[in-house]
């Protein structure tokens, strides 16, 4: 039975520095782990005054020029399709993956079935801000079981993972409500306020922020939940502090475009497939990741780097379906910075097309670029306009293309039509969750009251996860305060 309050936390040491604390509880960042956070504080009445500082713009002022005008990548700082209250999450596709198996390793930090619980509590959030009730992929589902037998003979892994589908539009519907939920309660939000430094005592206890306007806030706790885009913000701000990082997997590919109808038959049950593959020259492991049934390519700004996403609206559809392919690889001694490796790939397609890359399938493996005019010839018409027709032989190492090419031919096998030469393939995407603290199970970092929790700080990369990794830390500051 899944029961609020199941987290315990030890009570603060005696003793230590006094500080007049101008607020209870600071969240940096306003993704879905910085918004459950606050959240799971001001739900049951605490009293607890709680200030959200977020760099990015509020939702009502995050547009995109070029996908609003047809231009090109401005280089906007920060980026809107990144950064702003909701998170990357605000403009992303909006998929809740109802899975402990999928999304994030909060299961390393507590157990699976509290993951579980976890996740099922902030879904019952989301639909009570709005989201839809249709679930894709239910257990329930017989044809979930006949993909997973296609899968198996073309050497892929599915991981059957329940989906509710918010929908672009909607999710920024539901972020919203919930602001104004928090507002309502007497959460202080703040825009456009990025946090510099993290201020701790001699004793190493929180004290508070810094902002980049130079503003001093103290605070008894500070939750740190940059997102994705402030991972490598998180490595810095851990370095000053003497905080142990583990390097997590760096995450670097492509975004693939096909027809829609090639994929109907898998996105119609399950919404977004989830499959794992295992390349056969180098054993590399490749995974699909946010898929979008009728949905578009899109570009984001990440701090200067322009890459590639995909998103699918709940009111508007394309002809085409677009997906992740995600080569993951694990450094070890002596390079600690995988982050970097991942900016250095993405920057090289910006050096060679000033941005995103696209590149039909077929001129991929007949080893020639592709021009406007053989882009203009193929079945595919790609939704980002803005992508630079080019070669991405030359961007990626060949390990990499390999993995990616090998997978696109075993998910050929159960989606004929993928391995076409018209498949179009854009770069780079790349996932910056790479920078993992060492946490204890409540995702307290070694500094006492001082949280890092979501995509940002390596130890989600999903909606759900990283709302539910907000739960956790406000837990145990309720529970310290005597309050959970």
């Amino acid at each position: 039975m899944c029961e609020r309050g199941y987290f315990f936390a030890l009570k603060f040491p005696e003793g230590g520095e006094e500080v007049t604390q101008k607020y209870d509880v600071i969240v940096v960042g306003a993704g879905p782990a910085g918004i459950f956070a606050a959240l799971e504080m001001v739900r049951y009445g605490s009293g607890l005054k709680v200030l959200v500082l977020e760099k990015g713009h509020d939702l009502e002022r995050r547009h995109c020029p070029s996908k609003e005008g047809g231009v090109a990548c401005r280089h906007c700082s920060p980026c809107s399709m990144v950064s702003g209250w909701g998170g990357a999450g605000a403009f992303s596709d909006g998929k809740l993956t109802l899975s402990p198996e999928v999304g994030g390793w909060l299961s390393e930090y507590i157990p699976e079935r509290e993951v579980e619980c976890l996740i099922d509590y902030v879904d019952g959030i989301y639909r009570s801000f709005g989201a839809p009730e249709k679930v894709y992929g239910g257990p329930e589902d017989e044809r979930i079981a006949e993909i997973q037998r296609k899968a198996i003979l073309a050497d892929l892994k599915l991981i059957p993972a329940p989906i509710r589908h918010l929908g672009t539009g909607r999710t920024q519907e539901i972020l919203k409500a919930m602001k104004d939920y928090l507002l309502e309660k007497g959460v202080e939000i703040r825009t456009e306020e990025p946090v510099e430094e993290i201020l701790i005592t001699e004793g190493r206890r929180i004290r508070g922020v810094v902002t980049r306007a130079g503003e001093e806030i103290t605070a008894r706790y500070v939750v740190l939940a940059p997102g994705r885009q402030g991972a490598d913000w998180l490595r810095k701000v851990a370095n000053r502090l003497g905080l142990e990082l583990a390097v997590n997997p760096v995450d670097v590919g492509v975004r693939v475009e096909v027809p829609a109808v090639v994929m109907e038959h898998l996105t119609d049950v399950i919404y977004e497939s989830k499959f794992i593959f295992y390349s056969r020259k180098f054993d590399d492991r490749v995974r699909t990741f946010c898929m979008n049934p009728h949905g578009e390519v899109v570009l984001e700004n990440n701090e200067g780097l322009v890459t590639v996403n995909g998103h699918s609206y709940a009111d508007k559809k394309t002809d085409n379906t677009n997906f992740a392919l995600l080569v993951s690889k694990t450094f070890t001694e002596p390079f600690k910075e995988p982050i970097a490796y991942g900016r250095y790939i993405a920057g090289l397609a910006n050096l060679l097309g000033g941005g995103v890359l696209v590149q039909r399938l077929g001129d991929l493996l007949s080893g020639r670029r592709t021009t406007h005019d053989r882009l203009s010839k193929g079945l595919v018409t790609p939704t980002l306009k803005e992508a630079t027709p080019g070669d991405l032989s030359l961007v990626f190492p060949y390990r990499h293309l390999t993995a990616i090419v090998e997978m696109l031919e075993a998910m050929d096998k159960i989606a004929p039509g993928v391995y076409s030469r018209h498949t179009l393939l854009y770069g780079v995407e790349v996932k910056f969750y790479s920078s993992r603290l060492k946490l204890n199970s409540n995702l307290m970092t070694e500094v006492e009251g001082l949280y890092a929790i979501g995509d940002g700080a390596g130890v989600t990369r999903g909606l759900a996860q990283a709302s539910a990794a907000g739960v956790i830390a406000a837990r145990d500051i309720l529970a310290r305060e005597g309050k959970g």
